[in-house]
């Protein structure tokens, strides 16, 4: 049980389960732009993205409280998770198991804190150590992001390729790096149906898919997410039911480490 709530923290923290570890880079290029001697009507990739984008998702504080099953080749647990999100300031994650709080991270634009009780540890640190560790490029806004239903990259400073897959509008990045991302979205609303990121070389892989989004106040959120990582090790999934969100109302983030943890240190 201590290996697994440390994986699920990891999930929320840095947006993929500790044993996916991807090289990312940040987009410099612009959006791809228009070909003006295309039909007018076709949805681009800067169409597609603005549209997207014109979705409401606003809000001041979001609490969302979830079921999350996770399974790797191992073993298969259940727990509930309480997801408190104060918008671009700090998010508050508590997991349970039979109703006993059992590991909470609290995440800032500057830090990243958790602690479990089975094992009685804790960890403090900035994003950096977190990114060096697992060599993937992490911040706040793309654990935000994730959780929201949004694309965890600011798509509008990448660079593009749209296409039509499987009736969704799909972008890949266009970069002469290892890494690939590819952003599934409806034909309908232009919400994300899904985001892929791989390391071809690596063979390894993340998807997050999103699913049935309802509205609460004019904004858009997900009921569920699911997240699969695959590599040559194995399989790893978390299934993510939100079971009740509200927005707005005023939150508390309590969070101290108990006396007698030891801290453990990434390097």
């Amino acid at each position: 049980m201590n290996r697994f709530l440390v994986r699920v923290l990891f999930v929320f923290m840095i947006c993929l389960s500790s044993s996916l570890t991807l090289v990312s880079c940040k987009a410099k290029a612009k959006v791809v732009k228009e070909n003006k001697s295309e039909d007018t009507n076709r949805m681009t990739a800067e169409r597609i993205i603005k549209k997207h984008y014109n979705n409401s998702n606003e809000f001041s504080t979001l609490y969302i409280k979830s079921n999350v099953k996770y399974s790797d080749e191992k073993q298969s647990q259940n727990v509930t998770a309480e997801i408190k999100i104060k918008k671009n300031e700090q998010i508050l994650v508590s997991i349970r198991f039979l109703g006993i709080t059992m590991a909470k991270a609290l995440i800032t634009p500057t830090m990243v804190s958790y602690y479990e009780k089975i094992g009685g540890t804790y960890f403090e640190g900035d994003f950096s150590s977190l990114s060096q560790w697992l060599g993937t490029d992490l911040d706040f806004f793309k654990v935000q992001n994730m959780l929201i239903g949004q694309a965890m990259d600011d798509l509008t400073k990448g660079n593009y390729q749209d296409s039509l897959v499987e009736q969704s509008y799909r972008l890949e990045e266009i970069s002469k790096n290892d890494v690939k991302k590819y952003f599934f979205f409806d034909t309908g609303k232009f919400l994300l149906n899904k985001q892929e990121i791989a390391q071809i070389t690596q063979n390894r892989k993340m998807d997050v898919s999103y699913s049935d989004f309802k509205m609460y106040n004019d904004s858009s959120f997900p009921s569920s997410i699911f997240i699969t990582a695959e590599q040559d090790k194995g399989k790893t999934e978390i299934n993510m039911t939100y079971n009740a969100i509200t927005l707005n109302e005023e939150l508390s983030f309590p969070y101290n480490v108990p006396n007698g943890y030891k801290r453990i240190l990434i390097k």
